[in-house]
């Protein structure tokens, strides 16, 4: 069966999906995005992804394109038209369609959306977490307001493609303070020497994680303490445990980090857990 798209109304084959030529998100990295997990029949933390959607659009001044109870709508006739027991939807909202200009076009102007899901086996995922995974730094050099889930990602494909050249599955972005921020499409974590989770806050120079602050929520339920603070590259490598967080990759275990393995070089016990115990407190959504 061929995928099927969403594109401003209409649900149409994947390979015959567009958008105009004077889309801002084409012209301007105009938009915003998310993406939520499917799993076994469920959308993961469906209310935080949503919750965060409309936030983007409002630091960003874009309309809504539908209300959200549409929108949710859309999504789980998505996701059954192609058929999805495990995998990920992606939406994208930008400001529309308007002739080529700087400025924001009027408010006759609709905002453009569209939706595609695919199917992603769980197995891929945990077969990868249970060898983990190896990063690499980079000097960030994003724009200031990181904390909108805009399209506009150029810097980020880049660490990533920077990353997969060293042989690495992801680029950490370091401040000027020689602070890890987040990584190119994920959260940043270590584990001290002492069981303590740490993470940047969700203040500045990173995005609020939806799958972050569902780990934190584990990490309550289950006594593992929790310090939210910056670390550096150097207090990573010398940690007892390090991990990557993002819908697409839920908690994956991080074992080297640029040329210093972390640990034993194996998954750690506790990122290992925390994996293991995430979807029993994510919000799961049924189809």
């Amino acid at each position: 069966m061929s995928r099927i798209a969403y594109v401003n109304g209409r649900y149409i084959p994947h390979a015959q999906a567009s958008v105009h030529i004077e889309d801002r998100g084409y012209q301007f990295a105009d938009g915003i995005y998310e993406v939520c997990e499917i799993r076994e029949g469920y959308i993961i933390d469906e209310t935080g992804h949503l919750d965060r959607l409309e936030r983007s659009l409002h630091e960003l001044e874009i309309a809504k394109p539908m209300s959200r109870a549409a929108l949710k709508l859309v999504m789980k006739n998505l996701i059954r038209k192609n058929r999805i027991n495990s995998g990920m939807i992606y939406l994208q909202v930008t400001r529309g369609v308007a002739p080529r200009d700087h400025v924001f076009p009027g408010p006759h102007v609709a905002p453009s959306i569209v939706m595609t899901a695919k199917s992603v086996a769980s197995t891929v995922g945990d077969a990868k977490a249970s060898k983990g995974v190896a990063v690499i730094s980079l000097p960030d050099n994003r724009w200031d307001r990181v904390d909108i889930k805009t399209v506009s990602l150029l810097p980020n494909v880049l660490a990533k493609q920077k990353a997969r050249e060293t042989g690495a599955f992801e680029a950490w972005f370091v401040d000027g303070d020689d602070k890890v921020t987040e990584g190119s499409s994920t959260n940043a974590w270590i584990i001290n020497q002492d069981g303590v989770l740490i993470t940047r806050p969700a203040e500045h120079g990173i995005l609020r994680g939806i799958t972050r602050a569902t780990v934190l929520r584990v990490a309550e339920a289950h006594n593992i303490p929790v310090e939210e603070r910056s670390f550096s590259v150097e207090e990573a490598q010398q940690a007892r445990e390090a991990f990557i967080t993002a819908a697409s990759t839920i908690v994956m275990p991080v074992v080297k980090v640029n040329d210093a393995i972390i640990g034993n070089g194996q998954p750690g016990s506790i990122a290992t857990e925390l994996r293991q115990l995430f979807h029993q407190h994510a919000e799961h959504i049924k189809l």
